[in-house]
Parts: C-alpha cells; structure tokens; sequence
C-alpha cells in the first residue's frame, strides 16, 4: 500500500479556505468558464470545485476553434482544456481543489463495466495533475439500480481501494449522497473508507447530502420527517464528532435546501428519486431563508467545521433550476449569493470554539 508524506502545515491567515463548485454558477452549456471564474474571483472565492461538465465543454470550444486533427481524441483536448484552464485559474489567484463528479463506479456487478471506469480514471488522475498541485477527485455514492451494483461493503471498499492506488498520488475523496442506493449516509461512508484503509481515499462532508436524508421530507408537508428526526440528526451529529478522524476529511461542502410544495412537478421527475429531484432543482447557498432556506444547516455545519475541529476548504455547492437560466447575469448572480452566504457562515463558525485540529491532507 502506498504512503503519503505528511504536509507542511501553512499560516495562511484564516481558518477555512472559501470555494465554490462550477456548477453552482450556470450550466456549462450556456454560461462560458471565463465567465463562471471572472464571477468567482470578484466576489472572493479562493477555490473552484471544477465539474467535468465545464473542463468537457471547454475541450469542445477548442475542438471546434483549433484545426481538426483526426489523431486528437476527446481525452487529448480534455488534457489541453486542463492546461488552459490551470493558467486562466492562476491569472485569477483561483485553485482547483477537485475534479467530480466520478460518478456510478463502486460496486459493479459487471466487471468489464468496473475495467472501462478505472481506465477513465486514470485520464481524470492525469487531468488533475495538470489542474494542480493538490487536486482530488470526487467519487460521490453510487445510485443506480440494485440489478447493477452489489451491497457487500467489502467489495465496495475493494473497488474504492482499488480507484485509491490506480489515482496515487491524487487523492480520493468518498461522499454519501443522500439518494445513494446502498451508500447514503456519512456513517455507511466512512465506514467503507475505514474498510478501504488508503492513506490517499478521505471523505467529503456536504451539509444538504447529511439533512437531506436524516431530516428531510419534500413530499410531506412541513418538508421534514417526524418530530424523531430531530433527535436523530442530533444523534448522529454527535457521532459524527466523535467518530471521525479530521486528517480525513478533504473537503465540506455547504448548502440548504428550499421548503416546496409537496406537488412541485419536479419532485416527480420521471425516473429521478424523490431526494435527487429535489436536489437538482432546489438547493440553496446557507442562511437563504428569506428564498425558502430551512434545513437544519447550522447544526450540521458546526459539527462538520468546528465540531471536528476542521480546517481547510469549504465550498458552496448548490444545484438549482435557476442555474439552467440563459442569462449571462447568472454566473456573478450566484457568486454575490455565494459571497454574502459565507460571510453569514463565518459569522456562525465565530460563535464556536478555537478548533483543535488542523486537516492533514490539506
């Protein structure tokens, strides 16, 4: 098994490092990358959560502005996208800290299937090589249909081990989504990444993936579970505080989600889940109440940040119809969102304790 070197620990003058994902900017078909980072360096954002999608139809704008070259394949202009996009990054004191979503990959039935993702994975783990320094690649839980993908959590935590040692030295990180098939829960997370025992494979915290489905309901009325649900999110906050080891946590991701009419048509988007639906079409940036935020987001993010004693990036992470508007006012709409939510954020995490701890995979 490989090792890694444990980092220098830097002062750089601030706790947390502030990012925001590409896709909580626009879609990458109607709003340009320039666009998304202008929109995110001038409204304070250090790091960029960097979705295929955006570097995919970069590469295409370079296809189609270069000369057609029959021996350039789609990976080799996603390479030249990767380096373009490293300088347009650098010229705008922006960091790549991830390349995601690697979706529907671990536990496989179809093995053939498993052999064709660990060949793109090892394109993504040279595409983050030229991204940066640092960078990491998200695999988030897999949701398919139970036909296609297995519940045995040693094979899972085989499969995720595997993708650890193909991709070293770029890091893994691991994130229940709450829709996940089998993996939904940070605690079915973490305990396959215990399972996997890589020193490069941590976990990803996201605070709407968490409530959304210990707590939430947007098919019942009032939006949340039973009054049990309380108790249950406390429960396993808790847990969450006790249990997991900081050093292993690449990155928290933040985002409520918005109270609607249990008769929205999107919550019954055919062959979506209820949880996904509802998560492609309505997450918030944190402290929107006044746009129908109501998660129990501040308790999820002290346990995830102050709670662990977590230091390092934070990054907005929000998927919203408002996203999919052909607007070129949508990129700097968002990040405005973004920024005046992470000041609120740091005003909460003000409120907590000195953390105790410094990531170490920083």
């Amino acid at each position: 098994m490989h090792s890694l070197p444990s980092p220098p620990i830097s002062d750089t003058g601030s706790r947390w490092k502030p990012a925001i994902a590409t896709v909580s900017l626009g879609a990458a078909q109607l709003h340009p990358i320039v666009s998304k980072l202008d929109a995110a360096a001038l409204n304070g954002q250090q790091g960029l959560e960097l979705f295929h999608d955006d570097l995919a139809q970069l590469a295409q704008t370079l296809r189609l502005q270069g000369a057609e070259d029959s021996s350039h394949t789609d990976r080799d202009y996603e390479i030249d996208a990767a380096h373009v996009l490293r300088d347009l990054c650098a010229d705008r004191d922006l960091q790549v800290l991830a390349l995601q979503p690697f979706r529907q990959y671990e536990g496989l039935r179809d093995r053939a299937q498993h052999a064709e993702r660990i060949d793109e994975l090892k394109h993504w783990a040279q595409l983050c090589m030229i991204l940066g320094d640092s960078v990491f690649i998200l695999i988030p839980s897999s949701f398919l249909d139970p036909s296609e993908i297995t519940d045995d959590r040693d094979q899972l935590a085989a499969d995720l081990a595997e993708a650890a040692d193909v991709a070293f030295p770029v890091q893994i990180a691991y994130e229940a989504l709450a829709w996940g098939t089998y993996i939904n829960t940070w605690e079915d997370c973490w305990d396959v990444i215990q399972r996997a025992n890589r020193p490069n494979l941590g976990i990803c915290l996201d605070t709407f993936n968490i409530a959304a489905r210990i707590w939430a309901d947007p098919l019942d009325p009032t939006g949340r579970r039973p009054a049990r649900a309380d108790q249950d999110l406390q429960e396993s906050m808790t847990r969450l505080v006790q249990e997991i080891d900081p050093d292993r946590v690449l990155m928290v991701q933040l985002a409520d989600g918005e109270r609607v009419d249990p008769q929205t048509p999107f919550l019954y988007t055919p062959g979506l889940a209820t949880l996904l639906a509802w998560s492609r079409n309505a997450r918030l940036f944190p402290c929107e109440e006044d746009r129908g935020g109501y998660l129990p987001i501040r308790e999820v993010t002290e346990a995830c940040i102050a709670g662990l004693g977590y230091t390092g990036w934070v990054s907005m992470e929000v998927f919203s119809r408002t996203l999919g508007e052909d607007s070129p006012t949508v990129p700097g709409e968002h990040a405005s969102r973004a920024a005046r939510s992470w000041a609120k954020v740091l005003k909460i995490l003000d409120e907590q304790k000195e953390p105790r701890h410094v990531s170490g995979m920083e």
